[in-house]
């Protein structure tokens, strides 16, 4: 789609040719049912758009919920968007700074948070949950079509009067006067997503410079970036969505640097003390902790809460006689321990009579598909299988999960 299709699908006109194609797709029409069937009452190219963006709503549904039944996308900007429960926890950061500074704010709006840059705004994803918190935004991203996308969204839940969304380089914003810069540099390029800073749109030393010439700044990198790309005095946050890593932030500006895991719905937050845990043999229970908090190289942090060791000095599974309740780790009892052989594993899940395992391995080469293949599984009970590695020798833990607590 390009930008005078999407243009068009702002006009009544287009607007009517989304709603039927939102419809049509709704009623179950396969591809080229819904194509025969728009381009009876639309030009090609308009059935066309109608139908792409029609399929991206109904795609963006689990990301944005209700919101994106009036949004805009695009493939790309959909993937790479922020989940709105992820935007809005960093909202929320960001408004309770409490700086100020020079920027667009509407005439008679009420304070809210900082002003905020928003260089790399994609489709406006974060735009969007920082205007909700009261920031005024003012947004520049390098894409025509992409801006257009952004303002409309922004007018589509309306939040205009806090938006202003224009095409241009991040490299040439001057971020001095905001409260805030937030930058979200694109981490795909034309072979697929790439995992180096230093391939990101604006690259590393861009954003790193836009950083130093800002009062305070958010930036949003992927869940694995490499600790030396971390500048120093940064706070660095990893957020966990229902159990899964999502992505990381880098804060600066705002406080003395620290290593953070969040983790969302609850906003539960963990913050590095310098708890480190010893290691030790396999206990009752077995603790996985959360993907946030391992990127976070918290895993001390989460042991001290159920007074447990670690396994392998170098494998984030905790081990502990007690059986503590916390959302930081999932927590599983242990019932056999034995040095990993693909015969020994299969007879102790035969003699169970288990049916059905669910695989976890951390520091573990097995391929986990094909040794559940190679399992020949039959019964009627099911098990955890937790694949480790204790002093370089491979270890297979028959677990269930936890299902009392003693505090």
């Amino acid at each position: 789609m390009d930008l005078d299709a999407f243009r068009t699908l702002l006009t009544p006109a287009g607007r009517g040719a989304l709603d039927e194609a939102v419809k049509i797709l709704a009623d179950g029409a396969d591809p080229v049912a819904a194509a025969s069937a728009m381009r009876r009452g639309h030009p090609a190219d308009l059935a066309a758009a109608a139908l792409t963006q029609a399929s991206l709503r109904r795609r963006a549904e689990a990301k944005f919920g209700p919101d994106a039944a009036v949004m805009y996308f695009t493939p790309h900007g959909l993937e790479q968007a922020t989940r709105p429960e992820v935007a809005a926890h960093r909202a929320a950061r960001i408004r309770a700074t409490g700086t100020r500074a020079t920027g667009i704010r509407a005439a008679g709006e009420p304070e809210g948070g900082p002003a905020v840059l928003d260089v790399c705004s994609g489709i406006g994803g974060d735009l969007v949950a920082l205007a909700r918190a009261g920031c005024p935004v003012h947004a520049v991203d390098l894409d025509p079509l992409t801006v257009e996308i952004a303002r409309a969204n922004a007018a589509a839940l309306g939040l205009s009067s806090l938006v202003d969304v224009r095409t241009g380089d991040a490299a040439l914003a001057d971020p001095a006067g905001y409260g805030l810069l937030f930058a979200d540099p694109a981490r795909r390029g034309a072979r697929g997503r790439t995992f180096d800073p230093m391939a990101y749109s604006p690259t590393w030393p861009v954003v790193l410079d836009l950083v130093a010439r800002a009062p305070a700044a958010c930036l949003k990198v992927a869940p694995g970036i490499p600790y030396e790309f971390i500048p120093e005095g940064a706070e660095a946050e990893w957020v966990s969505y229902r159990g899964e890593v999502k992505e990381a932030a880098i804060w600066t500006g705002l406080g003395p640097g620290v290593r953070r895991a969040t983790l969302l719905p609850s906003g539960a937050t963990l913050t590095a003390s310098g708890a480190e845990a010893e290691t030790g043999p396999v206990c009752r229970y077995l603790y996985e902790p959360d993907g946030a908090a391992v990127r976070a190289h918290l895993v001390g942090e989460v042991a001290a809460l159920m007074s447990g060791r670690l396994l392998d000095p170098r494998i984030a599974y905790i081990t502990s006689d007690r059986l503590v309740r916390t959302e930081w780790a999932s927590c599983y009892e242990v019932t056999d321990v034995m040095p990993f052989s693909l015969k020994r594993l299969r007879a102790a899940l035969r003699e169970r009579r288990v049916g059905v395992v669910t695989i976890k391995k951390r520091g573990s080469a097995v391929d986990v598909e094909r040794l559940r293949k190679d399992l020949r599984l039959s019964g009627d009970n099911s098990c955890v299988i937790v694949l480790t590695r204790i002093e370089e020798r491979p270890f297979a833990l028959l677990c269930r999960p936890a299902t009392s607590t003693d505090g």
